[in-house]
C-alpha cells in the first residue's frame, strides 16, 4: 500500500481544535499561509522521503557489531536531511536555536513522521524529550553547549532508564553514579530496552540516564538523572573523546527494526548531573511527557 500524508485532514483537525485561536492570540506573528506550508513540506518530506524506507528498512534492520551500531539504509541519510530541513527545532525556544512555533505544530508533522515510518520517527521523538528535560531542568553549561545541538538536531538523545531487574518497578534500579572529585560523576551499570541507543546517523547521542549515588535514599526517592554524551563535550563545544559507554547489543523484535532498540554498558561513563539531586525520576517524566 503506498502511504500518502493526509495533510490536508490533519490541518481541519487543528482548525476544529482551535489551532488558528490559538496561532491569533499568542503566535500573531505566525499567518495562516505559513501554517498550511509547514504542513505540507512535512507531508512531502513524510511521503517522498520516509514512507519509502519504512518496509526495507524493517526488512534490513539496523545492525550491531563491535560495540556499534548502524543503521538501516538509507535512515541516517534521511536523518541528516530532516535535521538540515528543521523538522527537529519546530518548537523548541528561539533562544537554543529553535523556531518558537506552537506545540501542536510539532505534534502535527511528528503524527505524520510516525505514521509514515515509526522505526524512523522514535529517534527524533526522544531527541524531543532530551530538549524538554534540558530546557527545564538543565544547568547553564548544558543549556550552553548540549541542548542548541540537540535542537538542531545535530545531536540526538535517549532515555535511559530500564534495567534488566528494574522495569516498572524502578525502586530496584541499581545503577549507581559516583563521584570524581571534578564536579561530576562517573556512571556504572547496564540499561535494556534504549531507544536508538546507538546509530551513526548524528555525531554525538546525549544519554538521559537514571543512577543513584551511594548514599541515596532507597527507592525511588533516591534516583537521580545524568547526562553522559557518547562523546566527551569540550567547553568549547568541540567533541572530545569517546565516552566509557556502549551498546552491547540490539533486542531481537517482532517489529520496528529499523529502530535499535539496545542494551547499552556503562563502565565509568563520565557524567553531568541534570536537576536536583535524587529528583530523577520527576525530572524523568518531564521527558515522558514532551
Amino acid at each position: 500500500m503506498t502511504f500518502r500524508a493526509p495533510v490536508r485532514d490533519i490541518a481541519f483537525a487543528l482548525n476544529v481544535a482551535g489551532h488558528g485561536d490559538l496561532v491569533e492570540t499568542s503566535f500573531p506573528e505566525l499567518d495562516a499561509d505559513t501554517v498550511a506550508a509547514v504542513l505540507d513540506a512535512a507531508g512531502a518530506f513524510a511521503t517522498e522521503v520516509l514512507a519509502p524506507l519504512n518496509w526495507a528498512g524493517d526488512q534490513a534492520g539496523a545492525s550491531h557489531a563491535d560495540g556499534k551500531v548502524t543503521a538501516a539504509p538509507g535512515f541516517a541519510e534521511a536523518y541528516r536531511a530532516f535535521a538540515e530541513q528543521g523538522w527537529n527545532s519546530l518548537s523548541a525556544e528561539a533562544e537554543h536555536g529553535g523556531q518558537g512555533l506552537p506545540k501542536a505544530m510539532e505534534l502535527a508533522v511528528f503524527e505524520m513522521v510516525h505514521a509514515a515510518n515509526m522505526a524512523f520517527g522514535l529517534c527524533p521523538m526522544l531527541t524531543q524529550a532530551a530538549i524538554e528535560a534540558l530546557t527545564l531542568h538543565g544547568t547553564e553549561r548544558q543549556k550552553r553547549l548540549v541542548l542548541p545541538r540537540l535542537v538542531s538536531g545535530e545531536w540526538t538523545g535517549t532515555m535511559n532508564l530500564t534495567e534488566p531487574q528494574a522495569g516498572s518497578d524502578l525502586a530496584a534500579l541499581t545503577t549507581r553514579a559516583e563521584p570524581d572529585g571534578n564536579g561530576g560523576y562517573k556512571l556504572y551499570g547496564q540499561k535494556i530496552f534504549i531507544t536508538w541507543g546507538d546509530h551513526d546517523a548524528a555525531d554525538n547521542i546525549c544519554h538521559l540516564v537514571l543512577a543513584r549515588l551511594p548514599d541515596a535514599p532507597p527507592g525511588v526517592k533516591g534516583i537521580s538523572l545524568f547526562l553522559a554524551t557518547k562523546r566527551a563535550v569540550q567547553d568549547d563545544g568541540t567533541l572530545g573523546e569517546a565516552n566509557r559507554l556502549w551498546a552491547a547489543s540490539i533486542e531481537h523484535k517482532l517489529g520496528i527494526h529499523a529502530s535499535p532498540t539496545c542494551v547499552m554498558m556503562f563502565d565509568g561513563a563520565q557524567a553531568e548531573l541534570v536537576g536536583e539531586l535524587n529528583q530523577g525520576l520527576a525530572h524523568m517524566f518531564v521527558m515522558m511527557n514532551a
